[in-house]
């Protein structure tokens, strides 16, 4: 059944329609211009993979859900908050960009694990992951991902207000509904927890790395700032829509009016913008994470090429390695 205007509340923010499809345009052209360089990267000049590598590339491909999708987003705010590419699509738009969201925390979550373990456990038998296994992990949080969002696509997700078709997957309505808030529930705990445990990895290892003295090193340094980088993009592109929409929480449970969600709302709105950013900021991460990543782009900003190609070379990787290892911390780049 389609949304009731009586039970939910429709989103009206003028300053938003204004302001929001310039920024999420600009995301849009920056993510597929880094991320198409990104798998590029990937795809022809990492060779042979690691299971970071398997990590870092279904991290570019969650990224890559969301900026097919995104000019669709901006020409709904053009239009006046009124959908018009139709019910179907609004469901696998709203499915795309929870994949994205899902896919991203789930494989950042697992590349600060990975970190964590690579330095403070080298020697566990997780490190020594086959690209197989890494592959197989990979499937599970896609699988994961998809069940937890999948119900999008089996119902309705717009509300016709008047002769506009909105279309939101968090509309707030008023009425008690188990689907909603079970949705809800799982869009902040799945946000809340992985943050509590790359923030718990990210400390142990900048201490144990500090008391090893070990961080004056370089590539220790890089190791760092992709933790740095991680946290920074959970920070920046997550947390503020998961406060924001448990400030709604908290207002209806206390007026239950939409007067009472409305300025709360529209703050929502624009911080769900903010999670688009992840798909500019995450090729920042395969830059410092990946030593080959960080030598192709060198190699392009200094026309190193004489062909149009550029050629990492897996000596180049392997030499980084032997260094690393001389210095006793080769477990840190996975």
């Amino acid at each position: 059944m389609l949304r009731s205007v009586n039970a939910c509340c429709p989103y009206e923010g003028e300053l938003l329609r204004r302001a929001l499809p310039p920024l999420i345009i600009i995301e849009f052209l920056l993510g597929v211009l880094a991320n198409g360089f990104a798998l590029w990267v990937f795809c022809w000049h990492m060779r042979p993979w690691k299971s970071s590598t398997v990590l870092l590339f279904n991290l570019a491909l969650a990224d890559f859900f969301l900026n097919v999708v995104l000019p669709f987003r901006a020409s709904y705010y053009l239009s006046g908050l009124d959908w018009k590419f139709g019910c179907i699509f609004c469901r696998l738009f709203l499915f795309l960009v929870s994949l994205n969201r899902g896919g991203s925390i789930g494989f950042l979550t697992l590349i600060a694990l990975d970190r964590y373990m690579r330095v403070l456990h080298p020697h566990h038998r997780l490190n020594s992951m086959s690209i197989a296994k890494a592959v197989g992990v990979a499937v599970v949080v896609w699988a994961l991902t998809v069940s937890l969002n999948v119900h999008l696509l089996m119902a309705p997700q717009h509300l016709m207000v008047g002769g506009a078709m909105q279309c939101e997957s968090f509309m707030v309505c008023l009425a008690f509904d188990p689907a909603s808030l079970w949705y809800k529930s799982v869009f902040v705990i799945s946000f809340f927890v992985p943050l509590a445990l790359i923030l718990v990895c990210s400390l142990r290892i900048a201490s144990e790395l500090r008391r090893r003295h070990l961080d004056r090193y370089d590539n220790i340094r890089r190791a760092l700032s992709s933790l740095a980088v991680v946290v920074v993009v959970f920070v920046v592109c997550f947390l503020p829509s998961n406060v924001a929409q448990i400030l709604i929480w908290a207002n209806i449970g206390s007026q239950r009016t939409c007067e009472s969600v409305e300025v709360v709302n529209v703050v929502f709105y624009t911080t769900l913008t903010f999670t688009y950013l992840n798909s500019m900021l995450d090729p920042v991460l395969y830059y410092f994470s990946s030593p080959t990543f960080q030598r192709v782009c060198i190699q392009l900003v200094r026309l190193q090429s004489t062909e149009g190609t550029v050629d990492t070379g897996e000596d180049g990787t392997k030499d980084s390695s032997a260094q690393a290892d001389k210095k006793g911390f080769h477990a840190v780049h996975g």
